[in-house]
């Protein structure tokens, strides 16, 4: 009976301490769909100008620093696609507001920055789903325009 108790609470410290090891599914999803979800004119006011990746912005004429916007939210229930782009409303909407406290009018050179690995494109954005929660990181130069 004690052997029997020993293996028990042996087993019982082996599930405690192994890791929980949750889905982490890598997506890059097109930048242009998720400007389209439905919230997004009422949420991207046009104040503030996005260039993504390698796409060249007017004439830069000031450079107000640079920051990362990383935004998760709930994915239970939701498909991959539809977590990802609020995840990533959010991530912009975050960029926007930085940038009119900076006085900036426009966010340059945006790239994904998720676990601070940069993905550069014009047109993808990288985002990480799992079961219940989905995650965005966006890291992008305030700059002033010379056009804004």
């Amino acid at each position: 009976m004690r052997n029997v108790m020993s293996v028990a609470v042996l087993i019982l410290c082996l599930a405690i301490g192994l890791p929980a090891h949750g889905r982490d599914t890598r997506h890059l999803l097109p930048i242009a769909i998720a400007l389209e979800v439905k919230d997004t004119q009422e949420k991207l006011d046009g104040s503030v100008k996005f260039y993504f990746g390698d796409q060249l912005p007017p004439q830069v004429l000031t450079n107000l620093g640079s920051d990362v916007s990383n935004r998760k939210t709930n994915a239970f229930g939701k498909s991959d696609e539809k977590a990802c782009n609020w995840a990533f409303l959010s991530a912009m909407v975050a960029l926007q507001t930085r940038a009119q406290q900076l006085g900036a009018n426009a966010v340059v050179n945006i790239v994904s920055y998720y676990n601070k690995k940069v993905m550069s494109s014009a047109t993808e954005f990288e985002c990480h789903a799992g079961a219940i929660i989905a995650g965005v990181a966006l890291k992008g130069d305030f700059v002033k325009l010379a056009d804004g």
